[in-house]
């Protein structure tokens, strides 16, 4: 969603890397006096990234929300994934160097949890007790995070997207994108945008398009932009135990948000 972003303002793929256009605000990876100075030296229409919930952040009517949904068992893959290609080492440094250590003993801490198969791993995200504000990535943070914006969904400025419609049909989404912020763009312009949008093209330029590229954060920049549709909860999920993930679901969400995100 960042790099469509980019294509509709820019109107081209060839603007840069898009971490330093776009800065990952609580990644803290960088200086807020550094991201500051940047963003206010920008002359093109400004937009972020953060994946604070709608509740944490400043709300302003002249900025449009954009969030993006995902089938929560989608998100567990991938978010281990992720983790796996973390360089943690060089992503700790950059931190320091940004914001330092002060507050360490503040941020939330990752229980020490010896859990042993892939499956194992997931049932523990997906019954993870802890509140989102100290586990974000869980599933009951995910879905905290999500109903934020879809309380909020009727209203002008809170556009929502589902990353399987992203896959399933990128030049609609763009188009419908494209009409949230306000951006004119004809359809011939938009089919080659699109095609610069997508997933394998992304993958293909992932040292401009990656996060942190030039702190190293990751073990391999490719892998940020993994499988996709091909890294299917379905392996990994016995059919038999659904119910117990719907149970949870149930807890979490209303009926109708849990609906949309697992369409």
């Amino acid at each position: 969603m960042q790099n469509l972003c980019a294509l509709l303002v820019f109107q081209r793929p060839d603007f840069g890397r898009l971490a330093e256009i776009s800065p990952w605000l609580d990644m803290q990876t960088r200086s807020a006096a550094d991201v500051f100075a940047a963003l206010g030296a920008q002359t093109h229409r400004r937009f972020i990234k953060s994946h604070t919930p709608l509740d944490g952040l400043p709300y302003d009517e002249r900025v449009t929300y954009i969030c993006v949904a995902r089938d929560p068992r989608e998100v567990a893959l991938s978010w281990a994934h992720h983790i796996e290609n973390l360089h943690e080492e060089n992503f700790v440094n950059a931190r320091g160097n940004a914001v330092g250590f002060d507050d360490l003993a503040d941020l939330p801490q990752l229980e020490s949890v010896e859990l042993e198969t892939p499956l194992d791993r997931f049932w523990y995200w997906v019954e993870d007790p802890a509140a989102p504000v100290d586990r974000l990535e869980s599933l009951r943070g995910t879905l905290y995070h999500l109903d934020t914006f879809w309380q909020q969904r009727d209203q002008p400025n809170v556009v929502l997207f589902h990353y399987r419609d992203l896959l399933n049909d990128l030049p609609r989404e763009m188009r419908r994108l494209a009409t949230a912020l306000d951006i004119a763009v004809d359809d011939a312009r938009l089919s080659e945008l699109a095609a610069a949008g997508s997933f394998g093209a992304m993958k293909a330029n992932a040292d401009q398009l990656a996060p942190d590229v030039t702190n190293a954060i990751w073990k391999d920049n490719t892998q940020f932009f993994d499988q996709g549709p091909g890294r299917d909860w379905r392996t990994l999920v016995p059919e038999a135990e659904l119910p117990r993930y719907e149970a949870r679901v149930a807890e979490l969400c209303d009926a109708d948000l849990a609906a949309w995100v697992h369409r």
